[in-house]
């Protein structure tokens, strides 16, 4: 199985490593567009492999999509990082034309693989890539969601004081710090609800925490994470180069899932071979459901600035 990551920075060289520790695939390229940047990236990843025992190839090219040929999965990481104080949405112009143009290269060498967006604005990237390739709607994944439960679990995980392996909790609606929407009611510590460990202000402080996650770190770090985010790439990489379908909270486009319509945003989903294989129904509450909605909207607004940048 092969696997390409566009964009050799932080997030997307982190991704390369946790896939050839984990062995998720037999070979993966690094892309980017600086001049034997992703190929030192590379040449530093393999020479983990004695001392941890992958077997994985990494290869790190310069701007040569012909060296992607035959990927089964491409991930897209390209564009910038978010700077202190800025919002994933600042984004939409600087990265609208960079992930458009990544995606129809890769789709001249692959034009089978399924396409994995991690670029910012996530959601409206996404939603890009989809209308730009015109590929279905099952080979366009955001993964936003992913890294967005990791973080909820974590939370979680320092409320309760026990293992966030141990918690299963979902984010769903938009990648954003004000459009995600952390599901404290739907929390499960080991199949208990954790309403009957957490009070609902310290639940609200959980979801808090959660939807400002991405923005906390950027203010320590002085730029975007890249640990959990390139994890959680591996972790849907992995899900679909082995089958596994397990439900992780994609950004996919909706055709009435949820009561929307022709917006990429984040929603629970099982991931195999073929991508998306199916959109679950989770049962909302009327509070969710608002929550929602709002989000969506917001999802929707950011997808017409581009629609106006793009024109």
């Amino acid at each position: 199985m092969k696997v390409t990551i566009v964009g050799a920075g932080n997030v997307g060289a982190t991704c390369a490593d946790v896939i050839s520790y984990r062995g998720i695939a037999s070979e993966v390229v690094l892309l980017d567009i600086k001049e034997g940047f992703a190929e030192g990236k590379a040449l530093d990843i393999m020479q983990c492999a004695t001392n941890t025992g992958f077997n994985t190839k990494v290869t790190g090219v310069t701007n040569d999509y012909s060296k992607t040929a035959g990927s089964d999965v491409v991930v897209i990481t390209s564009g910038i990082p978010r700077k202190p104080g800025m919002t994933r949405e600042e984004l939409i112009g600087i990265n609208a034309g960079i992930v458009k143009t990544v995606a129809e290269n890769v789709l001249k060498h692959s034009p089978n693989t399924i396409i994995v967006v991690v670029s910012n604005p996530m959601d409206t990237m996404t939603y890009l890539a989809l209308k730009s390739t015109g590929l279905p709607k099952n080979r366009i994944i955001g993964m936003g969601g992913a890294l967005d439960s990791s973080r909820f679990r974590t939370y979680l995980s320092l409320a309760l004081d026990k293992p966030a392996n141990d918690i299963s909790a979902m984010v769903i609606g938009g990648h954003g710090d004000t459009t995600m929407i952390p599901l404290t009611r739907l929390a499960s510590y080991n199949g208990i609800p954790v309403t009957e460990f957490l009070s609902e202000e310290v639940l609200q402080k959980v979801a808090a925490d959660t939807m400002m996650g991405g923005a906390t770190l950027t203010g320590l770090l002085g730029t975007s994470a890249w640990y959990a985010p390139g994890a959680s790439v591996a972790y849907l990489v992995d899900s679909i180069l082995n089958d596994q379908k397990k439900m992780i909270a994609c950004s996919v486009f909706v055709e009435g899932e949820y009561g929307q319509n022709d917006i990429c945003i984040g929603v629970p989903c099982i991931i195999g071979k073929n991508g998306v294989e199916e959109i679950l129904d989770i049962k909302l509450n009327d509070q969710e459901k608002a929550l929602f909605a709002k989000s969506a909207d917001a999802v929707r607004g950011m997808n017409d600035a581009l629609k106006a940048i793009l024109v």
